[in-house]
């Protein structure tokens, strides 16, 4: 009689030891939910916890991240879109079940739909004449978002054919007539190189956000800047002595900030060892411990500007700009390009889109700026919302304002890191070498 196979029991127990532990915790902070996650170190364990949370539409408040050796330590302070704790048992139940499991949260599912990818130069009324275009080929947009930044456009568009519901990439043909329609509505004269395509995703194994970024790098929107007065506050220096860079970055708080950040870095192929995120007031501060993944620091100066301007691509991408309107209604075919089209021919510019359908109903969201890409005069919001229908386009803020005093502890970090005055307000390795001494992880940080 041979001897019982344990491989499997082995790589079972394997799995356990090493799937991450979930702790969460209302009674540390008075004014967030502290979540914090113990794991074994793998590639993109911190992405993927960031993704998480913030798919959900929890706002990262602080952060405290240490991942050197094997082991991992993960802190994150949360509230909900509206500053609140998390005090629903379900979603909390929900996110301690997500993290410790080893498949989640990775992609948005789109099945069934086939993907439009579309990079270009950006210009009044373009996504108009790419929604009537879609129009015009009988394709019934499902589900879609459009980022601006720098003068080019990122958009990833769900679809499927108006007639049939069905995915359309088996008629060739039609596959590329639309690109190349599009890809002459894409065409620039400012010298960038423009780029549509169509491919499909039927396993819906994309996340979409992620994606966005990842095409506006590839684009290299970053390299052109508009008002760099305006940009974020973003430093680059090594420490030689524990092999690390240290970056340091200041710029206004907002919800999926710490994503769009860790997504970049991310994909340059940057390791973050430790870090720390604390919000004062309105502004958050970042301080970043990385090193490239082959286990250097940045080690030319083309390569510290170049990751101080992605960077900052990184946090203006979803920058509010503009009026936030809001249209729910019954979905019909060609309500897409009849709207923006209404946009376009009373000068508005959309900045950023978000569209949604679902069950016969139509949520869509949209950042629109005049034709300078200032703030659109109220009296043609109005005049559109007229057009389009008072109980169906609803103007709402950019992102939804916190009322809070500043506390104790927030006036004293003001305080000891500097006022403002268009400086980094961190100095060089205090965040994350004072917190990991306070959390234990290390014996001094002085």
């Amino acid at each position: 009689m041979g001897l019982p196979d344990c491989s499997d029991e082995y790589e079972k127990l394997v799995v356990r030891m090493n799937m991450p532990r979930v702790l969460i915790d209302n009674g540390v902070c008075p004014n967030s939910t502290v979540v914090k996650i113990d794991s074994a170190r793998s590639q993109g364990i911190l992405l993927e916890s960031v993704q998480l949370l913030t798919d959900m539409n929890l706002w990262i408040r602080k952060a405290y991240i240490s991942a050197d050796g094997k082991w991992i330590m993960d802190v994150f302070h949360v509230t909900d879109s509206k500053g609140n704790k998390l005090t629903d048992e379900n979603l909390i139940s929900y996110i301690e079940k997500s993290i410790e499991s080893s498949h989640y949260a990775r992609t948005e599912g789109y099945t069934g739909l086939t993907t439009l990818e579309l990079t270009g130069t950006d210009r009044i009324g373009l996504l108009s004449e790419v929604f009537a275009v879609l129009a015009d080929l009988h394709c019934d947009v499902v589900e879609a978002k459009a980022w601006t930044h720098n003068g080019r456009i990122a958009s990833l568009i769900y679809m499927k054919d108006g007639n049939s519901g069905t995915p359309i990439e088996g008629d060739s043909d039609r596959v590329q007539r639309i690109e190349w329609q599009l890809r002459n509505l894409l065409k620039g004269d400012d010298g960038y190189r423009s780029a549509t395509r169509t491919c499909v995703l039927l396993d819906g194994r994309t996340h979409v956000e992620r994606r966005l970024h990842q095409m506006m790098f590839m684009d290299r929107d970053y390299e052109k800047k508009s008002n760099p007065k305006k940009s974020p506050v973003v430093s680059v220096q090594n420490l030689l002595r524990r092999g690390y860079s240290v970056v340091t970055l200041q710029c206004k708080d907002r919800m999926k900030l710490l994503f769009d950040v860790v997504s970049t870095l991310t994909d340059m192929a940057y390791v973050v060892f430790h870090a720390s995120v604390r919000t004062v007031g309105d502004d958050a501060f970042f301080e970043f411990y990385i090193r490239h993944t082959d286990g250097a620091p940045v080690n030319s100066e083309p390569e510290r500007q170049r990751l101080i301007q992605c960077l900052q691509a990184a946090v203006e991408r979803r920058t509010s700009k503009g009026v936030r309107l809001e249209l729910c209604t019954s979905d019909r075919p060609a309500l897409l390009a009849e709207v923006t089209r209404i946009f376009r021919e009373n000068g508005l510019n959309v900045a950023r889109a978000e569209i949604s359908t679902k069950d016969s109903v139509a949520t869509n969201v949209f950042y629109v700026t005049d034709a300078n890409g200032n703030r659109a005069d109220p009296k043609i919001i109005e005049t559109v919302r007229e057009k389009i229908g008072f109980n169906h386009l609803n103007v709402r803020e950019p992102w939804p304002e916190i009322s809070r005093r500043t506390s104790e502890e927030e006036l004293s970090e003001t305080q000891r890191y500097g006022g403002g005055g268009g400086t980094v307000l961190v100095s060089l390795g205090s965040l994350v070498l004072r917190n990991l001494y306070h959390l234990g992880l290390i014996k001094s940080y002085f």
